[in-house]
């Protein structure tokens, strides 16, 4: 028998065991836990299978410059609009693509924006393209920071006339600055409520997803005007995400094609048109 206030010998052995035991299983559940948050930034941010459009880089008026970070410098591209200049600013729009995609796919698709006289700016997200560094919710929120302090500096850029558009991954992107940074109009294109609601609706538990964006909360509160638009036969994010964002948003306009998640917007659309429309009726150009 021990004396007394010890463990006999059984018991201390018995007393390890169970030591070891839950340090095992709190060893099982951190590399669970890792894993879990790896495979969601691998599924969210396939950085490595957007391919490089070098031609890009030679589109006319094409200004690229670097935001430093704390993980090295990001790109972003800035592509003035017709009759621009530092003698006459005039709106912009920052544009967040999708996750499966780079900027240098959207200087051509974004020509309309130019033809309006809103100047482009494409920002890039960490570890995609040549931008350094790895993505994540809270790196995209920063790096949102900094572009948009970059472009509401810039000379031929007039800050109260500044847009935000954000597709997919984007819509997640763009919502990070409503709140600090109200724009003077919103678009969301085929984007969610949140990465955790689009998980659940996988039956994937919310306390899994890292990088959530709850962009829902931030449009709520965000009182300028909201244009959405998504398609019905979206695969990848439902179109109640759509549907749920342009409710929470009392007098948005939601524009829904038959079109699935990446055919948006589908050849022969009125797109461009209800985006122009949009435009002046927000005020950020002059009637046509």
């Amino acid at each position: 028998m021990a004396a007394d206030g010890e463990l006999d010998p059984e018991a201390q052995r018995r007393l390890t065991r169970r030591l070891r035991l839950l340090a095992l299983a709190a060893a099982v559940i951190v590399a669970l836990v890792i894993g879990v948050v790896w495979l969601e930034r691998l599924i969210l941010f396939p950085r490595s299978f957007p391919q490089a459009v070098p031609e890009a880089r030679q589109t006319a008026g094409l200004e690229a410059f670097w935001i430093d970070s704390g993980q090295g410098r990001v790109e972003g591209w800035f592509l003035p609009g017709d009759g621009v200049s530092a003698e006459h600013p005039g709106p912009a729009v920052i544009f967040a693509h999708g996750n499966g995609e780079l900027i240098d796919h959207w200087p051509g698709m974004l020509q309309r924006y130019r033809e309006l006289g809103v100047s482009v700016v494409l920002p890039e997200y960490r570890g995609y393209g040549r931008s350094a560094g790895d993505p994540s919710e809270a790196r995209i929120r920063e790096d949102f920071e900094a572009f948009h302090a970059w472009v509401v500096a810039h000379p031929k850029v007039d800050a109260s006339r500044l847009v935000l558009h954000g597709r997919s991954l984007g819509g997640g992107a763009v919502a990070t600055l409503l709140d600090a940074h109200p724009p003077r109009a919103l678009v969301l294109e085929s984007t969610f409520t949140s990465v955790a609601d689009v998980a659940a609706g996988m039956r994937i538990p919310r306390f899994l997803i890292a990088d959530k964006f709850e962009s829902l909360p931030a449009i709520e509160r965000y009182r300028g005007p909201l244009l959405v638009f998504h398609g019905v036969r979206d695969e990848v994010i439902p179109t109640s995400h759509g549907r749920r964002i342009a409710r929470a948003h009392p007098g948005s306009e939601l524009v829904l094609y038959d079109s699935g998640h990446n055919d948006l917007p589908p050849p022969g659309s009125d797109y461009w048109e209800r985006i122009e429309r949009f435009l002046r009726r927000s005020g950020v150009i002059g009637p046509g």
